[in-house]
């Protein structure tokens, strides 16, 4: 089988102690919106996307940081690439998995189903498929009370869902977030 590449690269996540600052420099920099946001998160788009940016406020997170952690710890956190469809993130897995490259996590945020990797230098990256079929779609969701009560998301079992797909499964059946998803036997599910 041909390896299988994402569609486009999608959006990038960036870690700070200067939440407030950060978020209004990308709305003015990239006249940006703010698509959500709460005291931890904000994700802020450009164009039609979800979202193309999104901050981590450590100030939150990690109030009792020392010095060397809050140098080392702001930057990047990942960037994002998203593929054509549910099977093709599922397949792409399978591909991997047999290279020796797995994710270290898997979670379903409602507005994508995502597998997050790191390379050997520990560069974090977020391989996704998009949960709905248009962007008025995505952004009614993040505006409503599903990712407003949980915004991280349900962590799942890749190795069950590519099970179901390859048993014939519809990929539609998983893009939804549900709390029944098979959670992984490595990490425990996140409240949905």
């Amino acid at each position: 089988m041909a390896r299988i590449r994402p569609a486009q690269f999608v959006h990038v996540v960036y870690r700070t102690r200067r939440f407030d600052e950060m978020t209004r420099w990308y709305e003015t920099v990239f006249d940006a919106r703010v698509q959500y946001a709460n005291p931890v998160l904000a994700f802020l788009t450009y164009d039609d996307e979800h979202h193309r940016i999104a901050l981590i406020n450590l100030s939150v997170v990690q109030p009792e940081a020392t010095e060397a952690d809050r140098r080392g710890a702001v930057g990047v956190d990942h960037v994002a690439y998203t593929y054509g469809s549910i099977e093709d993130l599922f397949e792409n897995y399978a591909q991997l998995k047999e290279k020796g490259i797995v994710p270290y996590w898997c979670v379903h945020h409602g507005v994508t189903m995502s597998m997050y990797y790191a390379d050997p230098d520990g560069n974090q990256m977020e391989l996704q498929v998009d949960a709905f079929t248009s962007s008025e779609a995505a952004n009614a969701y993040m505006h409503g009370p599903g990712f407003s009560a949980n915004a991280i998301g349900v962590e799942y079992d890749p190795d069950a869902i590519l099970a179901q797909l390859r048993a014939g499964t519809p990929g539609s059946d998983f893009l939804t977030r549900k709390t029944d998803l098979p959670v992984s036997p490595i990490r425990g599910s996140l409240a949905a």
